[in-house]
């Protein structure tokens, strides 16, 4: 992470965000409420600004942190109970988040505008906050993976008033610059909002597994049909849990 501080100023007056603050993180670090002011005044801690509030990452300051070998309370590794969430399938997770075709968008900040707009979500989350941070994602390094696809999300989970992690597949009307590293145009969006850094990382890692897949890569690339996407997604993760059961008998019969 950069030494800089990561600061958002973002006017959001009715974004009521579970994040931590000032007090909380001076709990966690050990430290007095001033000495967090000091380090936000040299621009030491990752943070965002909610109107005239700051708030903290859970994540982010965990990586901070270890990276300066703090010493902090073990409460900092701990997400509190009522995030902590069981572990959903990538269908369902898509199937919360739904499938939307010929998305409008003429360039990337306006198609992600566009993704934001059709997500299903809760109606207590802030569209207009998620955005900022969605843009402020892709502002540090493209999520373009090549081949005409991007995984839009922010750069740690952010509880956005979600309980279930959502993943929402738009196809694009019109293929835009994505600053993609093999250059290609992208044309499909999977953008991933998780409640927590748990459900996040799992759903990245089994989304990045199932686009390694031919079959389902192909039906992406050929924007196929709702039912063609959720049978190869169904036929991917049949597999997955077949391997894991192998795993978990020792490969017994």
């Amino acid at each position: 992470m950069s030494q800089n501080v990561l600061l958002i100023d973002i006017n959001v007056h009715k974004a009521r965000i579970m994040q931590l603050t000032v007090k909380d993180v001076a709990n966690l670090l050990k430290v007095n409420e001033k000495t967090i002011y000091r380090w936000l005044k040299k621009g030491e801690l990752p943070v965002y600004r909610v109107g005239d509030h700051y708030r903290f990452n859970r994540a982010e300051l965990l990586e901070w942190v270890t990276s300066r070998q703090i010493n902090v309370s073990a409460d900092i590794f701990h997400e509190p109970e009522n995030l902590q969430v069981p572990m959903h399938s990538l269908s369902d997770a898509l199937t919360f988040g739904g499938i939307y075709y010929r998305t409008e968008g003429e360039n990337k900040k306006s198609a992600i505008k566009s993704v934001v707009e059709l997500m299903k979500l809760p109606p207590e989350v802030d569209r207009e906050f998620l955005l900022q941070v969605l843009l402020a994602r892709e502002a540090m390094a493209s999520t373009a993976i090549g081949d005409g696809i991007a995984i839009p999300h922010v750069r740690n989970p952010i509880v956005l008033h979600i309980t279930e992690p959502i993943v929402s597949l738009c196809f694009l009307e019109k293929p835009i610059d994505f600053n993609s590293l093999d250059g290609k145009l992208v044309n499909c969006l999977f953008t991933l909002i998780s409640p927590t850094v748990k459900t996040h990382l799992y759903l990245l890692s089994r989304l990045a597994y199932a686009l390694r897949d031919k079959g389902f890569r192909n039906v992406i690339k050929n924007q196929g049909s709702r039912d063609e996407i959720f049978s190869e997604i169904s036929r991917i993760e049949s597999g997955l849990k077949q391997n894991q059961a192998v795993l978990e008998t020792g490969g017994k019969s």
